[in-house]
């Protein structure tokens, strides 16, 4: 077997060029794409249940609930960059 066939396998580039500074930096936009990703499931929501009792919103109530959902599953990436960047710069403070 090679000798770096492992250190490839176990450390891919995007780890090797993770800076801990720059998700720091990008906390406060990944914050405001999450809010607006939930905010906007919301808006789903409330309009599947405004369809659900009225019934010509357009999509069927199922429709915008699936909507809805997948909204908030695409948000939680942004959700998760943001607590690493909150995380990486509370490390900062405290060592410097």
């Amino acid at each position: 077997m090679a000798k770096g066939f492992m250190k490839k396998r176990i450390a891919p580039k995007w780890i090797a060029n993770f800076d801990p500074k720059r998700i720091a930096d990008m906390a406060s936009r990944t914050g405001k794409a999450g809010s607006a990703l939930w905010i906007l499931g919301f808006v789903f929501a409330i309009l599947g249940i405004i369809t659900d009792t009225t019934g010509n919103l357009g999509l069927t109530a199922m429709s915008w609930f699936l909507l809805a959902i997948v909204s908030h599953l695409a948000g939680l990436p942004y959700w998760l960059a943001w607590a690493l960047g909150v995380y990486f710069r509370s490390k900062e403070a405290k060592q410097g």
